[in-house]
């Protein structure tokens, strides 16, 4: 293959090409779909191309917002990212994702996630494992025994309790880190069909205080799975009267598989220490503008202090530099400074530091934090929690 990959965002005419490095990539069905022409709003689809003209790389950037402790950060989160077999461990990759990143930092995103097949290509691009998308596997039986409450109604969802459902994830999710907002054009040119193929609603005074979206599957017998798409709720009492209905299922779907959400209303009230792993898919973090990551969104009101540091981003040139990170009453601010600093960080280590997936001396201790300074200071900018996702893309 040519030595020289030129990236570019891909236009209609090489949507056909796309595709079928996609299906040779991933294994898909091999008839192909409808031809799209328009532009799909919230994502921005990316090429490299060798210098015949052949397409020998895409990827995927979602225009997606993530929560982080209660403000909305724009995301340049990747999906699709394949390399044609006989140009692979030859660059395409990381000029395909130098490139996205480019694009993402020109349009105002502040940080990125993805699902990867392989963690090795990605890490080596700046992005880290910072946590994992978990689906476990329940006995229904096993679910606790509930008492419908008097003061709860309990109902089926149709299409014109969506809204509502929507703020109640968004409620659930606004104040954690790393949750999608499910905002924006992605989102507002989906399908507003019903998820699944039905919702249960728990509400209070007519307001909606919980909901599940479920796929009831194939069959009754022993191997029948019933499919919970999301559990949420925002009081103990529709949590309980959540997981009662879903224990109404044992006798025809004696499996239950969903993705807990940590500590939430739902999953303290299941039985996790008897759960089976079904799947797990581990998501990789990092950041395209550094100073926009920190400002954009919420820290921890109790939080306070400053920590300078230097930073090493190699594919995203404009993150390297010293930087000041000041944090006070709920918010941050990385501004660039003069000098060295006695701590020195590589971007993966910026990563898990934000995404809070590790202590500062665990990354000092993983070569990715360097110097003579006490590594405990860079705690300062992992102050917020763990993040978690619940979407997979």
């Amino acid at each position: 293959m040519p030595a020289t990959v030129h990236v570019r965002e891909l236009t209609a005419d090489d949507l056909d090409a796309a595709w079928e490095l996609g299906r040779f990539a991933f294994g898909s069905d091999p008839q192909r779909p409808a031809p799209a022409s328009a532009p799909v709003p919230g994502l921005t689809r990316y090429g490299a191309f060798d210098d015949t003209g052949r397409l020998v790389g895409k990827a995927v950037d979602l225009h997606h917002d993530q929560w982080w402790s209660g403000r909305a950060v724009p995301a340049a989160d990747v999906a699709g990212v394949a390399v044609a077999p006989e140009a692979r461990g030859r660059g395409v990759a990381r000029a395909l994702l130098a490139g996205l990143l480019r694009g993402a930092h020109e349009r105002g995103a502040a940080i990125s996630v993805l699902y990867p097949t392989v963690a090795a290509p990605y890490r080596a691009c700046g992005w880290e494992s910072a946590g994992v998308l978990r689906t476990v596997d329940l006995t229904t039986a096993a679910l606790p025994r509930h008492r419908p409450a008097s003061h709860l109604t309990v109902r089926a969802g149709t299409t014109a309790d969506l809204a509502a459902v929507g703020a109640l994830y968004e409620t659930v999710a606004r104040h954690r880190n790393g949750m999608l907002t499910r905002r924006g054009g992605l989102f507002d040119a989906a399908d507003r069909g019903l998820p699944g193929d039905g919702v249960t609603l728990v509400e209070a005074d007519g307001e909606l205080v919980g909901y599940a979206t479920w796929q009831r599957g194939r069959g009754y017998g022993a191997d029948s799975v019933l499919t919970i798409d999301e559990a949420l709720a925002v009081t103990a009492e529709a949590a309980g009267e959540l997981v009662g209905v879903l224990g109404s299922w044992a006798s025809v779907a004696p499996t239950l598989r969903l993705c807990p959400l940590d500590g939430d209303a739902v999953s303290i009230q299941l039985p996790l220490e008897s759960a089976r792993e079904h799947e797990r898919d581990l998501w990789m973090h990092r950041p395209v503008d550094v100073a926009l990551a920190v400002s954009a969104r919420g820290w921890p009101a109790h939080t306070r202090g400053v920590v300078d540091f230097g930073l090493t981003d190699p594919l995203a040139e404009w993150n390297t530099g010293t930087w000041r990170l000041a944090v006070a009453d709920g918010a941050a601010e990385l501004t660039r400074v003069d000098g060295e600093a006695d701590l020195r960080l590589d971007v993966r280590g910026f990563a898990l530091l934000y995404a809070g997936a590790a202590r500062a001396r665990s990354v000092a201790q993983a070569g990715l934090l360097h110097g003579a300074g006490d590594p405990a200071a860079l705690d300062l900018l992992g102050a917020g929690g763990p993040a978690q996702l619940l979407d997979y893309f």
